[in-house]
């Protein structure tokens, strides 16, 4: 096992030109994201309060829901990860944090 992947053993799948559970979760996660992000550009303008604050309350459920199909994916070693290097965030972190200085509102927090 590749020692920079995170992951649960791998659930075995029958390989038939049917969809399977793997096919139908990814395909809902998928749909999910698309929804949060569809979500989240109406609540970036959003002039209507009530209206706002319904669509929040539906984005918060739709999120929660991808996040909970996530956690099965991953469960079930459907969706896997790449362990990231702690040099390259490192420096990662060091070339971002360089960029604070352009900033507006240097050590500022908006109020």
């Amino acid at each position: 096992m590749n020692q920079k992947q995170v992951q649960n053993p791998e659930t075995q799948v029958p390989k038939t030109p049917q969809m399977n559970e793997r096919d139908f979760l990814n395909d809902m996660l998928t749909t999910e994201k698309y929804m949060t992000l569809s979500y989240s550009v109406y609540l970036h303008e959003a002039s209507n309060q009530p209206l706002y604050q319904d669509m929040m309350n539906i984005f918060t459920e739709t999120q929660n829901c991808q996040r909970e199909l996530y956690n099965l994916m991953f469960k079930k070693g459907w969706y896997k990860l790449e362990a990231a290097d702690p040099q390259k965030l490192q420096q990662t972190y060091q070339q971002f944090q360089g960029y604070t200085n352009q900033f507006p509102y240097q050590g500022n927090t908006m109020q």
